[in-house]
């Protein structure tokens, strides 16, 4: 690990604050699932255990190149590293696409070396069909408050969002419903890659896609305006056949 880039993130990770931006609050049931991941290059992102080793995230946050950790905060909030076995991301990811805000398959796993104490799995889904502008989901992340300070990131926070557009099998573009990307309002930023986006089905959450970029109002670069969330749909066989040649037991 690059020790200066990682202590500076581990200082912020260490200080109680928001995360999402847009003054989402903080979700307790949420941080039973959601994790950080810090990369010897000094990037964080959020992830989602899927199974008690096992984490979903986003492809481009664990690019090749790097080392990659999981962070968890014991009782007085002192960040304790834990070790990554392996990450695999999915062989169709493009990142030129996700730097566009185009579709692309940026999905990926991370299997720890052992079970995080405190922590429990979400079940995976897929978004129900048909899709249709208006449904509601709910994001998750560990990501900054302020975009530009890092500081203000370090706990999971979630905002409940609507779908914008012609949501689809490739791509869904989420939007507060308070501001319509008119003006800046909750959403996704810096550190929130990679965290869960969840819907309602049966009676329970499930994980039915990550997030993968945001922009800010008017789809300006920043955050607060719109969150993009590649759906699990397609790559829910990718992700099974991994976590089962593993040895993971996914949570159902």
């Amino acid at each position: 690990m690059r020790a200066f880039a990682l202590s500076l993130l581990l200082t912020a990770l260490a200080t109680p604050a928001a995360a999402m931006v847009g003054g989402a609050r903080e979700d307790a049931a949420l941080g039973r699932a959601v994790v950080t991941i810090v990369g010897s290059r000094g990037n964080f992102c959020s992830g989602t255990l899927i199974a008690p080793d096992l984490v979903l995230s986003a492809a481009h946050c664990v690019g090749p190149g790097a080392d990659y950790k999981i962070v968890q905060l014991d009782a007085q909030r002192q960040p304790q590293l834990r070790d990554i076995r392996r990450v695999a991301a999915h062989p169709s990811f493009d990142i030129k696409a996700v730097l566009a805000h185009r579709a692309s398959a940026d999905v990926a796993l991370l299997q720890l070396a052992a079970p995080l104490p405190g922590k429990s799995p979400l079940p995976l889904g897929a978004p129900g069909d048909p899709l249709a502008a208006g449904q509601s989901f709910t994001v998750a992340g560990i990501g900054v408050a302020i975009r530009g300070d890092g500081k203000s990131g370090g706990t999971v926070r979630s905002a409940a969002l609507v779908a914008t557009g012609r949501p689809g099998r490739l791509q869904i573009r989420l939007v507060d419903p308070a501001t319509n990307n008119a003006r800046d309002g909750q959403g996704a930023c810096t550190g929130d890659s990679g965290g869960p986006a969840l819907q309602a089905q049966d009676g329970r959450a499930v994980i039915i896609g990550v997030v993968s970029w945001s922009t800010g109002a008017g789809n300006a670069a920043g955050c607060g305006g719109l969150t993009g969330i590649t759906p699990l749909t397609l790559y829910r066989d990718w992700i099974e056949r991994t976590a089962q040649s593993w040895g993971s037991a996914l949570a159902r």
